[in-house]
C-alpha cells in the first residue's frame, strides 16, 4: 500500500493544507502551492513505489505498518486510518491505498477553521463549563486537539409522491336566535416531486456516534472533488461501512418526509385525514465524502471513561461529552449549604 508525503519543491520541507489560505503551505520556507500547481517529482514516485514494495500489513493485531518514504521509519496505524504523521520525521503522510479504488472519496469538504482559531473557540466554550476538571483543558491537553477528516456517506435522490385525503371544514353563523353550522367534506389530492440532496450518514462504525454525528450539519454545497492534498497535515479515517447498510433507512426517511410535506400543503380545513399515500424513488445515488472535525479526547483518571470535545471544522458547531470534577461540585455545595445552615441556626430553626 502506497505512502505519500507531500514535499515542498523549493526546500524539501513537508507541506500541509492551510484552511485559511486553502493551499498547501511549507512550514519552513512558507511557499504556497495549489493542488494543481503541485506535481509529485520522480524521486517521490520512486519513494512511493519502494514503500509499496516494502510495506507490510499486520492484520492480526488490528493495526497496519508502513514505511515512511521520507525517512524510512515504520509507521503503525489503525486499519481505518487514511492520513497521519510520521512520528520520527513529523512529515504528514497520506496512505494512498486507503483513499483509492472502492475507498476513493467522491467529495471532500476542506477545513475552513484553522488550528489556532479552533483552540480559541474551545477555550471560549470551556470557560462556560464550571464543573469540568482543570486537567481537561491544560496546555498539554489542548495540544491533543486534532483535525480529522471523518468518512460520511451522502444519499441523494428524487421522490415522486402523491396523497389522497379527506378534509373537513365547518362554517358557523347566527341568524336571530338560531345558530347554524354547515359541515363540508372534501376529497383532496396532492402530488409533487421532492429533490433530496446529501442526506448524511456516519460511515465509520468504530467511532463514537455522538461525536461524529453531533457536529452535523455541514454545508455540503461547499464540497469539492476529492484530492489527496487536502489531507496533508491532518488525520483522516476511511469508511468501514457500506451504503447498502443505510439504504432501507434512507429510503423510508425520504418517503416519509415527502408524504409529510405534501400533507402540510393541505391547509384551510378543520381536519385532514390521509387515506392513501404513495412515494417512489428515482435517480438515487450514494456519494462517499470526507468532512472536517476538530477533536480532542480525554480519559478520566477516576473512572477510566473517555470524554470528548468535537467541533465542526467548517461551521464551528460544538458538541461534547464532559467529565465532572467532584471537588468543584463539593465546593459549590459547601459554599451554599454551610452559610445557609449557619443562618438557620441563628434564626433558631433547629433549636
Amino acid at each position: 500500500m502506497g505512502v505519500l508525503s507531500y514535499k515542498c519543491p523549493n526546500c524539501g520541507g513537508g507541506l500541509i493544507f492551510d484552511p485559511k489560505k486553502q493551499k498547501l503551505v511549507c512550514e519552513y520556507c512558507l511557499s504556497e502551492f495549489s493542488e494543481k500547481e503541485l506535481k509529485v517529482p520522480e524521486t517521490k514516485q520512486e519513494a512511493v513505489k519502494e514503500a509499496e514494495e516494502t510495506a507490510e500489513e499486520q492484520k492480526s493485531a488490528g493495526t497496519v505498518s508502513y514505511i515512511c518514504p521520507s525517512c524510512g521509519a515504520e509507521i503503525v496505524t489503525e486499519e481505518t486510518t487514511a492520513a497521519s504523521f510520521c512520528y520520527y520525521c513529523h512529515n504528514p503522510i497520506v496512505l494512498s491505498g486507503r483513499v483509492s479504488g472502492e475507498f476513493l472519496p467522491d467529495r471532500i469538504l476542506p477545513f475552513s477553521i484553522e488550528r489556532k482559531q479552533a483552540e480559541e473557540m474551545f477555550l471560549s466554550w470551556i470557560r462556560k463549563k464550571k464543573f469540568v476538571p482543570t486537567s481537561f483543558y491544560t496546555e498539554k491537553q489542548i495540544e491533543k486537539l486534532s483535525g480529522v477528516y471523518f468518512p460520511y456517506l451522502m444519499y441523494s435522490c428524487k421522490v415522486d409522491g402523491q396523497i389522497r385525503a379527506e378534509a373537513e371544514k365547518d362554517r358557523t353563523w347566527v341568524t336571530g336566535n338560531t345558530r347554524y353550522t354547515e359541515h363540508n367534506r372534501y376529497q383532496v389530492e396532492r402530488s409533487g416531486c421532492l429533490d433530496v440532496k446529501n442526506l448524511t450518514r456516519n460511515a465509520l462504525s468504530g467511532s463514537n456516534r455522538e461525536l461524529v454525528e453531533g457536529v452535523l450539519p455541514f454545508d455540503s454545497d461547499k464540497m469539492v472533488p476529492f484530492q489527496t492534498g487536502y489531507l496533508s497535515g491532518f488525520l483522516a479515517e476511511k469508511r468501514n461501512m457500506e451504503s447498502s447498510e443505510f439504504t432501507p433507512e434512507a429510503e423510508k426517511e425520504v418517503k416519509d418526509y415527502a408524504v409529510q410535506n405534501l400533507t402540510s400543503t393541505v391547509s384551510g380545513y378543520n381536519s385532514v385525514r390521509v387515506q392513501n399515500s404513495e412515494a417512489s424513488i428515482r435517480d438515487a445515488k450514494w456519494q462517499y465524502a470526507l468532512l472536517p472535525v476538530w477533536v480532542m479526547t480525554y480519559r478520566h483518571k477516576e473512572n477510566g471513561k473517555v470524554y470528548y470535545f468535537a467541533m465542526n471544522g467548517q461551521t464551528g458547531k460544538i458538541c461534547g461529552k464532559l467529565p465532572v470534577d467532584k471537588g468543584k461540585l463539593a465546593g459549590l455545595f459547601a459554599g451554599i449549604f454551610f452559610p445557609l445552615f449557619a443562618f438557620l441556626m441563628i434564626g433558631g430553626w433547629f433549636l
